[in-house]
């Protein structure tokens, strides 16, 4: 008995030194490609912003090559099989003159709180009612966009199997998988991504199911159950799963599609309403600096940042720190 104890304590000691020594393991050999993810529903809906000219303002001063936008489904198609896509198109067009390379989103799940962005006539309708106008949806969204050449991924849903987070219907992996076959059918040429939580998910039912995989990469967060929290992986924890992926799977590449750059909201909280002293005290300047250093040190040589609407926010709110720190960290190097 006590000789088993003591390899269990010898064991335990062991785990520790190597959780402790994981930490300092850097694979970071180069600067990352960075992008910008960009919402026009958070930027209008949520924080009474003018969003063309956060959209600008973000492709005009900051160095980016690479950016994540989003077809919000209540956007595009606001009534039944009537579509709109003036809004989405001059955000792609103005990337274009940039000469940007984009990730589209698509789907009825795409980020921002509430998750799902369902329009109001598809919200109680029958399940295969609504699975058929998701599906026609899609149809029209990747035909419409395909032709516009700084379209580099489609990404198909937004974390689309996870059942923990958002106002969403039940996950449904083979309807996802429908979902994904009829993309590559309307367009064979561009690679798929499918998103999922680098926290909260182990991407056994998300890896293989497409070319890409995103993960999110948040570090303090927020729960009802436990307040503030910070996560304790180290870099390790994301470099490891993405080379297993990459290994055992058909996923060709793994990228960072969010990295947290803004503080992490309570559900049912505006982050308009906080005061900047209680924003800072959970997401300061120091915070956003070690969590950009965290992510390189992953390896992940993609990384989409998470948060700029809120940066301009600030700035325009009397505190530029937040917009100048990242067009200084963005800038290219001498």
């Amino acid at each position: 008995m006590k000789r088993k104890l003591k390899i269990i304590i010898i064991v335990i000691m062991v785990a520790i030194v190597l959780f402790f020594l994981s930490w300092q393991i850097d694979f970071s050999k180069r600067k990352p490609n960075w992008g910008i993810t960009f919402s026009q529903f958070y930027a209008e809906e949520k924080l009474g912003l003018d969003w063309k000219i956060v959209y600008e303002t973000l492709l005009n001063e900051f160095d980016v090559q690479k950016l994540r936008l989003i077809a919000y489904w209540q956007y595009l198609e606001p009534t039944r099989g009537n579509f709109d896509f003036k809004d989405l198109d001059w955000q792609i067009e103005e990337a274009e003159k940039r000469n940007k390379e984009i990730i589209l989103v698509i789907g009825y799940r795409v980020p921002r709180w509430p998750e799902c962005h369902i329009p109001d006539w598809a919200k109680n309708v029958p399940e295969k009612e609504f699975r058929d106008a998701v599906l026609n949806y899609l149809s029209v969204v990747v035909n419409h966009y395909k032709y516009f050449s700084a379209i580099k991924v489609w990404q198909v849903e937004n974390e689309p199997l996870l059942s923990l987070f958002g106002q969403c219907p039940k996950p449904d992996r083979e309807f996802l998988k429908q979902e994904i076959e009829l993309v590559k059918s309307a367009d064979p040429e561009r690679p798929i991504m499918i998103t999922d939580s680098g926290e909260l998910s182990s991407w056994l039912e998300t890896a293989g199911l497409s070319e890409v995989l995103g993960t999110t990469l948040y570090r303090i967060v927020w729960n009802k159950y436990f307040g503030w929290w910070k996560h304790f992986y180290p870099p390790l924890f994301y470099t490891l799963r993405s080379f297993l992926v990459k290994t055992f799977y058909n996923t060709q590449e793994v990228i960072i599609s969010e990295l947290q750059a803004e503080p992490w909201v309570p559900e049912g909280e505006a982050i308009i309403k906080i005061p900047f002293e209680q924003r800072n005290t959970n997401f300061d300047i120091k915070q956003l600096q070690s969590n950009l250093e965290f992510a390189q040190k992953t390896g992940i040589k993609e990384i989409y940042l998470w948060g700029v609407e809120w940066w301009y926010w600030r700035k325009i709110n009397g505190d530029n720190t937040y917009w100048q720190f990242m067009k200084e960290f963005l800038a290219p190097t001498p």
